[in-house]
């Protein structure tokens, strides 16, 4: 009877859990095909798709899209590629002073970003990098590289080295080595990374609203600010826009989930 009542309160806990993440979700959808929407959450009493005409239309919204991915994607990639180079050596290599590298790393990740943005801001301003996109880009992947520098190297560690010994004996160099056998056989953290990376930069306000000055240059995540307005808010267009917003995520969530499924297939590579 114990376990019973303790399954019940369990599911009711729950439950009452997920109402609360659903009810905002719902309110997006709904107000999204709701011409007339407000606060409040309710049904449309017609369905349409004015709202997101209305927002794809404003040649701002597009643009700001198309900047946030450009942004993100890069990010990502980099991430990828410098923290697949910078943690093979901890990964295969006894360093003397690796582990208090490895902890000043784990240090470095935990630093609040609005500490960092200060002197980052006098820094953009002195080597003429404000309102530069390319600038922002290498801003986010360095504040984001300790922590998915430690990922990385544990991913690296679960790939057994004797892999590689079998094709430095076939004559293939380190960087060969990286390239087809380790990265291959790790790529549920490939993506882990990059997805960790591409969220955290298409999510990101702060940074770009203190370092891009020019609202033609605001990626989506800042746009978003732009439709609290002093004159009220279009909550229809807003929740288009929030639509809209959501989806690369998913996408991409989506689009990792056959590459992972691929990469623990290979993984099987490590036990036999």
């Amino acid at each position: 009877m114990n376990r019973k009542r303790s399954a019940r309160n369990a599911y009711i806990i729950m439950s009452v859990m997920a109402i609360v993440f659903i009810m905002p979700l719902l309110w997006v959808i709904f107000a999204s095909f709701n011409p007339d929407a407000g606060v409040g959450l309710k049904l449309p009493s017609t369905w349409v798709i004015e709202n997101y005409q209305a927002v794809l239309s404003e040649s701002k919204n597009v643009r700001s899209f198309g900047i946030g991915l450009a942004l993100s994607i890069g990010v990502a990639t980099l991430e990828v590629i410098v923290c697949a180079l910078a943690s093979y050596p901890l990964s295969r290599y006894e360093l003397r002073y690796k582990k208090s590298f490895m902890y000043t790393i784990l240090f470095m990740s935990c630093l609040p970003m609005t500490a960092l943005m200060i002197p980052a801001y006098k820094l953009f301003v002195q080597l003429h990098l404000m309102d530069n996109i390319l600038g922002v880009v290498l801003f986010m992947a360095a504040t984001q590289l300790p922590y998915n520098m430690w990922m990385m190297k544990n991913f690296m560690d679960q790939v057994a080295i004797e892999l590689e010994e079998a094709a430095w004996v076939d004559g293939a160099n380190k960087l060969k080595s990286l390239i087809h056998i380790v990265m291959p056989l790790m790529i549920p953290g490939l993506c882990t990374i990059g997805i960790h990376s591409f969220t955290s930069s298409w999510g990101n306000f702060f940074t770009p609203f203190i370092l891009l000055t020019s609202t033609s240059n605001y990626p989506a995540a800042v746009r978003l600010y732009q439709f609290f307005g002093t004159h009220g808010v279009n909550y229809g267009h807003l929740a288009a826009y929030s639509v809209l917003y959501s989806i690369p995520s998913i996408v991409l969530y989506s689009m990792a989930q056959s590459f992972m499924s691929k990469g623990f297939i290979m993984q099987g590579a490590n036990k036999g």
